[in-house]
C-alpha cells in the first residue's frame, strides 16, 4: 500500500461528473432529491469520514506490514500472502472501476472493509494453529477486496477536490490514514514494552486490529451519497453510470493512444510499492526485536504524517503549478538521494543470517538507526502524495483520472509482487536494497519530460464532453 493501506492509497477512479448548474442535489441512481445537512454533505467531513475507513482498516494493515512479516519472526509466509495479495490487487486495479460504479462508492467501501477484517484475523489463526494456507488465500481475497475500497477512496477523494485544494484534500486524508497505523503500533509497542526478546506478536495485537477493522467496516455506512455532496465552489458531483470493464480498458487504451507521455509515469508508479520490502522486511525486521521494532514502526508512519502534510502544504502554495511541480520534484529528489545514500552506508554492514543479537532501544546505535527509518517514512509519504497531485495536474477528466489511477494501482501493486516473491526466495538485502534506490532514480528522471511538456498552470475540463456524457445520461433515462 503502501499497501491497500497505503494509501495509498492510493484507487481505481470511476468516472465522476461534475456539475455546477443544479440548484439541488439530485441522485442520478435513484432519482432522490433529498438534501441533507450542509454540515454532513460538506467534502472536508466526507473525506473525513473516508480517511476514518482507512484509518481502522488500511491503517491496521499498515501497522502489521510494519512490524515486519506480519508481526512473525520469519516473513516467508507474510511474503508469499503478500504476492498473493498484490497479484489480485494489480488485476482488480484495472476493472474495478466498473464494479465500484455498479456497486457505488459505499457499498463498495463497505466490502472493501471487510476483506482487511478477514486478512488481520488469517494472522490471528497463524498464531494459534500455524496455518499459513489460510493467510495466503486471505491475501488474495485482499487484493479484490483493497481494489473496490481504495477504487472508491481515489474516486471520492479527487472528485470532492477542486483545483486549488487537493493537495489539502490529499494532505488531510494522509495524515488521518497514517494516524491509524501509528493507533496499531501503539498498541503492538504497548503489548509488547517489556519483551526484549524476538518473538511472534501476542494474539492480544491481532484481536485489538480485528476490532478496530470492524469499527472501520461499520463506518462506511456514515458516508452520504456522493451526488448530495458540494464542492467549495458550489458545483455538485454525480457518478456515471455504470460503464463496463471494457469501456474502462478501452479507454485505458486511448489515453495511451492519445498521451503516450503517460507511458513515463510507469517507473514511477512501479517503484511506489517496492521499497516497502527493504523498509519492513531488510531492515526492520532483519536488525531489531521485536518491541523496538514496534517502536519504529509507529514513528515510521508518524512521520508520514508529517511528510505528507507538509508537502502536500507546499504543493497548493500561491504560486504557478508548473513551479510547483519543479520545486517538489527536486525536494524529493534530494530527500531521496540524502536519506538513500546514508541508507547503503548502514546496509554494507549487515545481510541475511549475519545478524545474531537483533538491537534494542537501549543499545548505542540505535538512534542513528530510528532517525534512518523516520526518514524512510517521510520519504514514502512524499512519493505517494506527489504521485497523485501530478495526476491531478494532468488531467481533470473524471475517465482521463480513472485511468491514469488505474494504471498506478495496477502497476505499483504489480511491481509489490515481484518484490515479495523476490523476498520470499531469499534474495540478499544488498540487491533488494539496490534495486528499490535504483527504481527510485529511474522514476524521478523519467518524469521530468512530463513536467516539462505536461504540466500546466490550469487544467480544465473539456465542457463539450462533458456536457455530450450528461446529455448522454439524461437520454438513458
Amino acid at each position: 500500500m503502501m499497501s491497500p493501506d497505503k494509501l495509498d492509497a492510493d484507487l481505481r477512479l470511476p468516472a465522476i461528473q461534475m456539475e455546477s448548474n443544479s440548484s439541488e442535489p439530485i441522485d442520478t441512481e435513484t432519482g432522490d432529491d433529498r438534501t441533507p445537512s450542509s454540515f454532513f454533505r460538506h467534502p472536508v467531513l466526507q473525506v473525513v469520514i473516508i480517511s476514518m475507513v482507512c484509518f481502522c482498516c488500511p491503517g491496521m494493515f499498515n501497522a502489521l506490514s510494519g512490524l515486519g512479516g506480519g508481526g512473525q519472526i520469519d516473513a516467508t509466509t507474510a511474503d508469499n500472502a503478500n504476492v498473493a495479495l498484490y497479484s489480485t490487487f494489480a488485476t482488480t486495479a484495472f476493472l474495478s472501476g466498473s464494479l465500484v460504479n455498479k456497486l457505488g462508492p459505499r457499498l463498495s467501501l463497505s466490502i472493501g472493509s471487510a476483506g482487511y477484517t478477514l486478512f488481520i484475523g488469517s494472522y490471528l489463526s497463524y498464531n494459534i494453529n500455524s496455518d499459513g494456507d489460510f493467510v495466503i488465500a486471505a491475501g488474495a481475497l485482499l487484493g479484490v477486496c483493497a481494489g473496490l475500497l481504495w477504487t472508491a477512496q481515489g474516486a471520492l477523494m479527487l472528485a470532492y477536490a477542486t483545483e486549488s485544494t487537493k493537495g489539502k484534500y490529499i494532505a488531510l486524508f494522509w495524515i488521518i490514514f497514517n494516524l491509524g497505523a501509528v493507533l496499531g503500533e501503539a498498541i503492538a509497542l504497548g503489548k509488547n514494552y517489556n519483551d526484549i526478546t524476538d518473538s511472534p506478536v501476542s494474539n492480544g495485537v491481532y484481536i485489538g486490529f480485528l476490532i478496530i477493522t470492524l469499527l472501520g467496516a461499520c463506518l462506511t455506512f456514515a458516508l452520504a451519497r456522493p451526488s448530495t455532496v458540494r464542492r467549495a465552489d458550489g458545483s455538485l458531483v454525480t457518478i456515471e453510470l455504470n460503464p463496463t470493464w471494457k469501456s474502462e480498458l478501452k479507454s485505458m487504451g486511448n489515453l495511451l493512444i492519445r498521451d503516450p507521455t503517460v507511458l513515463l509515469l510507469f517507473p514511477f508508479f512501479w517503484a511506489s510499492n517496492w521499497f516497502y520490502t527493504y523498509h519492513f522486511n531488510g531492515y526492520n525486521l532483519a536488525l531489531f526485536n521485536l518491541r523496538t521494532r514496534s517502536l519504529n514502526a509507529l514513528l515510521y508512519w508518524l512521520s508520514q504524517i508529517f511528510g505528507s502534510g507538509l508537502f502536500g502544504l507546499f504543493l497548493d502554495i500561491k504560486i504557478s503549478r508548473r513551479r510547483r511541480a519543479f520545486f517538489g520534484w527536486m525536494i524529493l529528489s534530494v530527500i531521496i538521494f540524502v536519506t538513500w545514500g546514508g541508507g547503503w552506508i548502514v546496509q554494507r554492514g549487515y545481510e541475511r543470517g549475519t545478524i545474531l543479537t537483533k538491537m534494542d532501544w537501549t543499545d548505542s546505535d540505535y538512534p542513528a538507526r530510528v532517525w534512518l527509518y523516520i526518514f524512510y517514512g517521510v520519504t514514502d509519504a512524499m512519493w505517494q502524495t506527489y504521485a497523485y497531485w501530478l495526476m491531478g495536474t494532468l488531467s481533470n477528466d473524471p475517465r482521463e483520472l480513472s485511468s491514469l489511477v488505474g494504471f498506478y494501482k495496477g502497476i505499483q501493486s504489480a511491481g509489490a509482487a515481484v518484490i515479495y516473491r523476490i523476498d520470499a526466495n531469499q534474495a540478499s538485502y544488498k540487491a533488494i536494497f539496490i534495486s528499490s534506490w535504483s527504481l527510485l532514480g529511474v522514476g524521478l528522471i523519467a518524469l521530468i519530460p512530463i513536467l516539462v511538456y505536461r504540466v500546466r498552470n490550469y487544467t480544465a475540463l473539456d465542457e463539450n464532453k462533458d456536457l455530450k456524457r450528461l446529455n448522454d445520461r439524461q437520454v438513458k433515462r
